[in-house]
């Protein structure tokens, strides 16, 4: 029978060992780490990581971070390194070569293979007297004093100590290059993230219809343009630019306060001085206006000229929050 506190109790003690382990790696940041910054941001080549078993899953992880931010990654799996794919390391490539014990059949071929190169090589180890770390150029320490598997076998915290040493790498690179949104967005440009980052409300309203209408229009003019083109909003036109905003809340208030409202015009019931965007401001910069005045449609204007409306429908539609 399957016990719920004892569940609980070791899913805790796993998290607590683990995390214990990655507060550890602050004792383990020293020059080493520096070098091996320094080398890799100066590096007129790419990185490419190695490893093997549980290393190399975690070694592809950190190609993929390290290529999302701006340095050049390429994954090696050690085993298939010496059996043809050392062809994949150029002269101006920085190796990072990762395992906990340093020591397996794989890692010593590789690590002479490599150094004869003439690549500088850094290792991710969890056994500073390991093969691997004495063949190295520089070492990064990720020792654990046990994992947190009850056999002390299955790689958990000895992986999860080297996913973090990579990360700490990527975002030192990160900083040294200055990257930044505008960069990032370079290399996320599909999914939501993309969307967030590059979407301009031009690629919003390309295909919108434009409602609007004269200030001196009936108010039965107005309803009519609100209902045929479905955005619960028209703009209010005079001398060609927009003075004013008729949204489906200013019908409802306009006919609670009103018994007739065949003297009115859309002047009469219009909001003034409506939020505007411009087409080539950003989605997302246009949707924190919309929160910060509570509104749901933005009037899109360049240099005076109306050009549509932006919806937040339309945004949500689109999966960028």
């Amino acid at each position: 029978m399957i016990i719920k506190k004892n569940i609980i109790t070791t899913a805790k003690n796993t998290i607590l060992s683990e995390s214990q382990s990655i507060a550890k790696l602050v004792d383990y940041i020293d020059d080493s780490f520096v070098k091996a910054i320094e080398i890799i941001f100066n590096s007129k080549g790419r990185l490419i990581v190695t490893g093997i078993g549980k290393s190399a899953i975690i070694a592809q992880k950190i190609v993929a971070t390290m290529n999302s931010t701006g340095t050049p990654s390429m994954f090696l799996h050690a085993s298939e390194a010496i059996h043809g794919d050392l062809g994949m390391i150029q002269p101006n490539d920085v190796v990072i070569c990762i395992s906990k014990s340093g020591n397996s059949p794989e890692i010593k071929v590789l690590v002479p293979i490599i150094k004869n190169f003439g690549n500088s090589l850094i290792a991710i180890t969890g056994n500073m007297a390991s093969f691997l770390a004495k063949g190295s150029d520089f070492v990064l320490n990720t020792t654990i004093e046990s994992e947190s598997c009850p056999l002390n076998l299955a790689p958990t915290n000895s992986t999860t100590t080297q996913l973090v040493m990579g990360d700490a790498l990527a975002v030192c690179l990160m900083e040294l290059r200055d990257f930044k949104s505008e960069d990032f967005a370079k290399y996320h440009p599909g999914g939501a993230l993309g969307k967030k980052l590059l979407l301009r409300v031009a690629a919003m309203i390309e295909n919108s219809l434009k409602p609007s209408v004269a200030s001196d229009a009936s108010i039965k003019k107005v309803i009519f343009e609100i209902s045929e083109k479905r955005l619960g909003v028209t703009a209010v036109i005079e001398n060609n630019e927009v003075i004013g905003i008729i949204t489906d809340g200013d019908i409802r208030r306009m006919l609670n306060n009103n018994d007739s409202f065949t003297h009115l015009t859309a002047k009469d019931i219009m909001t003034k001085n409506p939020k505007t965007v411009t087409s080539s401001d950003m989605v997302i910069d246009a949707f924190g206006i919309m929160e910060n005045f509570s509104i749901t449609q933005l009037i899109v204007v360049d240099e005076g000229e109306y050009k549509g409306v932006l919806h937040i429908h339309d945004i949500l539609k689109e999966g960028i929050l």
